[in-house]
C-alpha cells in the first residue's frame, strides 16, 4: 500500500533568510532602476562654468583684501617711521629743556617752574595757568614745542594702532576668501573628474580651440576707440589672447579678469586698481550704448570685468581652465556697468 507523506515545511529561520534575501533584491533592483544616471558632458561643463564663476567672485573678493592689506602694511610702516623721528625730535626738546635748566643753575640755581617741569608731565604743567607766569619767553616756546610734539606722537601711535588692527580684520577676510576660493576649484575639480581622461583632454583642448578660433572668427566692425588711451589698452591686451586665465594672476603671461585689464592699461602708460570692485569706480560711468573700444565693462554683479573691442564683444580672462580670448557679452552673463579710463 502506498505511502502518503506530507511534505516537510521549510523552517521559519529558513523562510525568514529567503524573505529577506527576495526584499534586499527587490530593493537593489528598485534603486538601479531610481539612480541617477552620470551627468553628460554638458552638464558637468555647465556645472564646473558655474563653481568657476564663484571661485572668481572669491578670487576679486581675495584681490580686494589683499590689495587693501598692501596698503595698510605701507601706512603702518610708514606712521611707525614717522613716530620713531617724533620720538627722535621729542628727545631732542628735553636734552634743550635739561640744557637750559644746567644753565639756570649754574647761574644761581634751576627755576621752579622748570624744576616743576623735570618731575612732572609738561602737558599737565602747562595747564596750570599760574605757572606759566614763572616762565621765560624761551622757557614758554621750549615747552610749548614738547607738549606739541607728545600729543602729535600720541596721535600717530593710535592711528598706527588702529590700523593694525584693521590690518589683523583685513588678514582674517584674506584667509576667509582664499578657503573659498580654493574651496570652489576643489569642488570643480571634483565634477570634472566624474569625466574620463579622454572627456577631460577632449574639454581642454575645446577650451584651447575656442580661444583661438574666437580671434580669427570674431567680427570688431569699425567702432573708433574713444581715446588713444582706450586703444592702447585694448591692442595691448590683444597681444594676450590665448594666455591662461590664473587666479590672482596679474600677466604677463597668465591673468585673472581684472589683472588682464589692469595688465593693459598699464602697458597704456594708465596705472588703475587691482579688482572689478576697485576698477568700476574709476574713470567715467557710460551706459552700455556708450560703449567704445578700450572701455572696462563689468558682468555679473561686479565680479567679472573685460575690455569693450566693438560689435558686442569684449576681450577678458573668463575663468578658470579657460584662455584669453574675444566673446560676445550675450554669452557672458548680465551686464553690470561701464567705464570710461
Amino acid at each position: 500500500m502506498a505511502s502518503h507523506r506530507r511534505p516537510k515545511q521549510p523552517s521559519r529561520a529558513r523562510v525568514t533568510v529567503l524573505t529577506a534575501t527576495a526584499a534586499a533584491a527587490v530593493a537593489l533592483s528598485a534603486q538601479a532602476a531610481h539612480a541617477d544616471p552620470k551627468p553628460t558632458k554638458s552638464e558637468v561643463k555647465a556645472k564646473v562654468d558655474k563653481l568657476y564663476h564663484e571661485a572668481e567672485v572669491a578670487t576679486e573678493q581675495y584681490n580686494g583684501a589683499k590689495e587693501k592689506q598692501e596698503k595698510l602694511e605701507k601706512q603702518i610702516s610708514a606712521l611707525q617711521d614717522k613716530v620713531a623721528r617724533g620720538q627722535q625730535e621729542l628727545n631732542s626738546l628735553r636734552s634743550g629743556l635739561g640744557s637750559l635748566a644746567a644753565a639756570q643753575y649754574r647761574s644761581g640755581g634751576i627755576d621752579p617752574s622748570v624744576q616743576l617741569f623735570l618731575s612732572s608731565d609738561p602737558d599737565s604743567f602747562l595747564d596750570q595757568a599760574s605757572a606759566l607766569d614763572q616762565l621765560t619767553a624761551k622757557q614758554t616756546e621750549a615747552l610749548s614745542k614738547v607738549q606739541e610734539k607728545q600729543r602729535a606722537l600720541a596721535q600717530q601711535r593710535k592711528e598706527a594702532q588702529d590700523k593694525l588692527g584693521d590690518l589683523a580684520d583685513v588678514r582674517k577676510t584674506l584667509g576667509e576668501k582664499k578657503k573659498k576660493q580654493q574651496g570652489k576649484l576643489a569642488e570643480a575639480r571634483q565634477v570634472l573628474n566624474t569625466l574620463t581622461a579622454a572627456e577631460r583632454q577632449k574639454m581642454q583642448q575645446d577650451e584651447v580651440r575656442a580661444s583661438r578660433d574666437a580671434g580669427d572668427r570674431v567680427e570688431l566692425g569699425n567702432e573708433a576707440p574713444a581715446s588713444a588711451l582706450g586703444a592702447k589698452a585694448l591692442n595691448a591686451a590683444a597681444t594676450r589672447v590665448g594666455m591662461p586665465y590664473v587666479k590672482s594672476a596679474v600677466g604677463p603671461n597668465s591673468f585673472d579678469c581684472s589683472g588682464l585689464t589692469m595688465w593693459a592699461y598699464a602697458q597704456a602708460g594708465a596705472n588703475i586698481t587691482r579688482t572689478t570692485y576697485t576698477q568700476i569706480n574709476q574713470g567715467t560711468r557710460i551706459g552700455v550704448g556708450q560703449l567704445k573700444p578700450g572701455d572696462l565693462v563689468f558682468f555679473n554683479g561686479n565680479s567679472h570685468v573685460g575690455l569693450y573691442a566693438g560689435n558686442g564683444t569684449v576681450l577678458h580672462a573668463p575663468y578658470p581652465g579657460a584662455y584669453v580670448r574675444y566673446e560676445s557679452m550675450s554669452t557672458i552673463g548680465s551686464i553690470f556697468g561701464a567705464v570710461r579710463i
